[in-house]
């Protein structure tokens, strides 16, 4: 079954549209690999931003050379257009898509596009290679077709392919790739995570696997946690393109009245959100009217939206949804070079770096039964002098010796650092800032003292050698300002 795209792995094939990436050359030579011996099930691990939509490209404009048909199936119906669309740009024109009253629908198509849910209510048409986009979502429509069609090849993408049980089904795993590399090779963004105390999550439920939904949002939606919040970000948000993940439909609606309080143009997304309203969501996020796009789980996969902040408010026990969300933010778009990371839920403490979370094998676990894991790797904790994660007796940057601690102290209202992929901040920029910071000063009639103090909480050195000529200040210094203020009165009030 190799032969199904062989040819398209000449030279030439690669330069019809987009240029393949070493990676994704790889990924796609690791697939034919894995189906020259003999597998037919094959799942190819990508992180986000990998490119998986332009590899299947490239494998279904093989398949159509050699003559076969194709399905690719998405997760979700408000992803159809976009798949088509990509498709498309490829150079791919013969595409159906299976919907209702969908203009695209043409039976006679060599290329079908599918949503699952689609596909589960309609008749499958006969073909050569099925394309699973998401496969880690176990589709029972999927597992049914596979067992109805074992000749059929599946290829399955997916940046987090470590569901229970999928190594019962799928054959093969390959890994091309992996965060880590794809960031160091300027492919990914490099990010910077900042946690505050783990929320107490001991009397939550465990439903399926995580947390019990509402009574983790009653957790979240503790007031102290819910102002932490939004005062974080106007501290170390920078006024950034962000999207928060909430616990509930509850929680997410009510962190946005938390943000629109404080005078932060905010949005909201569900799984209820029409394709029309969610378009415009985008287009106000994207022109900057919207600043923060509270969601629950919805915006975990499919988009392609110029993030450079993640807010996690959703404590969750799932590897693949920790990260899935930080994965929305890691795509580099002009203006978006680096994340930044606001896990006000704990995740990254409890669970890893994204860049440390891996397995490379399908897992096999039968229903009903527990399946022995691999060792999970020590979970890292920040330098007490410079609060780079690390799990070694010494820092690796500023050599400080680990000393044992019984507990974990923190400040209340402060975000801890617990990773450094960020770039330290230029001279240019801590002039810029120390400009605006008295500009602020001569607008508010504020002292000398307290320009000082307020460029040592953003920099932690003092303003030495800076020019202390005014400039205009920027909405990310007014906002650092604003929450600045709103802790000094919640501490003089409380």
């Amino acid at each position: 079954m190799n032969d199904l795209f062989h040819e398209f792995a000449a030279e030439g094939a690669f330069s019809r549209k987009k240029k393949l990436r070493p990676h994704q050359i790889l990924a796609f030579e690791s697939i034919k690999n894995s189906l020259g011996k003999g597998n037919k099930r094959v799942v190819c691990q990508g992180p986000t931003g990998f490119g998986k939509t332009l590899i299947a490209a490239k494998i279904i404009r093989g398949a159509l050379d050699k003559g076969n048909r194709v399905i690719f199936t998405a997760p979700a119906i408000t992803l159809i257009d976009q798949t088509v669309a990509a498709l498309e740009a490829e150079g791919i024109h013969d595409i159906g898509v299976m919907q209702s009253n969908h203009p695209r629908t043409d039976p006679l198509a060599r290329v079908q596009v599918a949503s699952v849910a689609t596909l589960a209510r309609r008749d499958i048409p006969q073909v050569d290679i099925v394309i699973v986009d998401e496969c880690h979502i176990r589709a029972k429509v999927i597992e049914e077709l596979v067992l109805a069609q074992p000749d059929v090849v599946f290829i399955g993408l997916s940046a987090t392919p470590w569901a229970k049980g999928m190594g019962l089904l799928w054959q093969d795993l390959v890994i091309p790739s992996s965060i880590g590399a794809l960031i160091d090779e300027g492919y990914l963004s490099r990010f910077s995570v900042f946690a505050p105390d783990v929320p107490d999550m001991s009397g939550v439920a465990t439903v399926k696997g995580d947390y019990h939904a509402d009574q983790a949002s009653k957790v979240m939606q503790g007031k102290a946690l819910m102002a932490c919040v939004v005062e974080t970000w106007l501290a170390r948000g920078g006024n950034r393109p962000t999207l928060l993940f909430a616990v509930n439909r509850a929680h997410a609606k009510a962190l946005r009245a938390e943000f629109e309080a404080a005078g932060i143009a905010a949005g909201y997304c569900d799984a209820w959100t029409d394709c029309v309203e969610r378009r415009m969501l985008e287009r106000q996020f994207r022109s900057g009217e919207i600043k923060v796009v509270c969601s629950v789980r919805t915006l975990t996969t499919g988009i392609d939206w110029p993030v450079s902040c993640i807010i996690d408010a959703a404590p969750t026990k799932s590897e693949i949804l920790h990260v899935q969300k930080i994965g929305r933010g890691l795509r580099i778009n002009p203006g978006t070079e680096d994340l930044l990371v606001l896990d006000h839920a704990g995740n990254s403490l409890r669970l890893g770096l994204v860049t440390d979370i891996g397995h490379d094998s399908l897992d096999t676990t039968q229903k009903r039964k527990q399946q022995t894991r691999p060792k999970t790797p020590k979970l890292p904790s920040a330098c007490v002098k410079c609060a780079v994660l690390h799990t070694g007796l010494f820092c690796p940057v500023c050599r400080h010796e680990r000393e044992p601690v019984c507990r974990v102290e923190t400040i209340d209202g402060d975000l801890v650092k617990i990773t450094e992929r960020h770039r330290p901040a230029t001279r240019q920029e801590k002039q810029a800032w120390w400009s605006g910071i008295k500009f602020i000063q001569h607008a508010k009639g504020r002292s000398n003292g307290w320009a000082r103090h307020t460029y040592r909480d953003r920099f932690q050195v003092w303003p030495k050698g800076i020019d202390p000529t005014a400039s205009p200040a920027t909405p990310e210094m007014w906002n650092f300002v604003k929450a600045k203020d709103i802790r000094f009165a919640k501490r003089r009030n409380g």
